[in-house]
């Protein structure tokens, strides 16, 4: 499967995006290290913060079915506007993938970005480790 095969499935994923409020229709397709395609679109609720973003609807279906080891993620709005993941998308995306996880953007042209150039220093288990090491020496038993 090439770049467009994936963004075709991020395209196709529009089609149930619940987007009665924004009308802002979100497809993502992120794929596996197998090959596997999970797809996944937006889910809006009125108070927007309990809203699903699609890229966290694609990688939910794929860790559910028990995946973690992903090599691309293409994202697509109705608009085709370019739209990046945004930040809380991107530490999800952190918790299972490299800084060198392929993100393709659909645009008139496919913009192309990798994680760790859209989230520098993500927080990860290691962050989380080294914090809970410093603070179990600073203890006072």
């Amino acid at each position: 499967m090439d770049d467009q095969d994936l963004l075709e499935q991020a395209r196709g994923a529009l089609d149930s995006a619940y987007v009665p409020y924004s009308d802002y229709r979100v497809g993502a397709a992120i794929e596996t290290s197998d090959g596997t395609v999970f797809t996944g679109c937006n889910i809006e609720t009125a108070n927007y913060s309990n809203s699903l973003h699609a890229e966290e609807t694609a990688v939910a279906k794929a860790v559910s079915a028990g995946h973690r080891e992903f090599t691309r993620l293409a994202v697509t709005s109705s608009a085709r506007d370019g739209v990046t993941p945004c930040g809380m998308c991107r530490q999800t995306l952190a918790e299972f993938c490299g800084e060198e996880l392929r993100i393709l953007c659909d645009d008139d042209d496919t913009e192309e970005y990798t994680l760790g150039a859209l989230l520098p220093a993500a927080i990860s288990r290691d962050t989380l480790e080294d914090a809970n090491d410093g603070a179990a020496g600073d203890r006072k038993d």
